[in-house]
């Protein structure tokens, strides 16, 4: 689809979403880390890939700050918006390149809150909805070490050993 004319955005077919947040792919999982801006979005992801990679596991970023989310069946897809591809900001830095991927089916929603998620949290704050396909969802803080606690839930939400 074109654009129109006056500068409006093409609009998406149903079950296709651009969103405010970060993807990553460790082995065959994807993760979304959304977040407000400057909430650790792209240190998590980074700090993720790195544990990953320490951990003998793959890691790659999909997408960062802007990612494209499409419906397939009852998979979400997530890929990067151009002309983001490839390219993460590192705090201090600015827009850096970095190893990509160009999609991940995503399996697990990471909120970034900025507060301290509650301890036992109620069933329903386990699972969110993105493009009519649940997901399991865990809510971090955002500081450093969450990468452990998210890496752990990835495994239990997909029968990792």
């Amino acid at each position: 689809m074109l654009p129109d004319p006056a500068g409006e955005p093409a609009p998406r077919p149903a079950g296709q979403d651009r969103i405010h947040a970060t993807a990553i792919a460790i082995d065959e999982a994807g993760l979304l880390l959304r977040g407000a801006s400057g909430s650790g979005k792209s240190t998590l992801a980074l700090a993720l890939i790195a544990l990953a990679g320490q951990d003998g596991r793959f890691g790659r970023l999909v997408a960062d700050d802007r990612t494209a989310l499409t419906a397939s069946g009852k998979r979400l897809v997530a890929r990067p918006v151009a002309p983001l591809e490839g390219i993460v900001e590192r705090r201090g830095l600015g827009l850096t390149p970095e190893p990509a991927t160009p999609a991940a089916v995503i399996r697990l929603i990471v909120d970034l809150i900025g507060d301290e998620p509650p301890r036992m949290p109620e069933p329903e704050e386990l699972v969110d909805n993105l493009c009519g396909i649940d997901l399991p969802r865990l809510r971090v803080a955002g500081r450093a070490g969450d990468e452990r606690l998210v890496l752990a839930a990835l495994d239990l939400f997909t029968g990792r050993d």
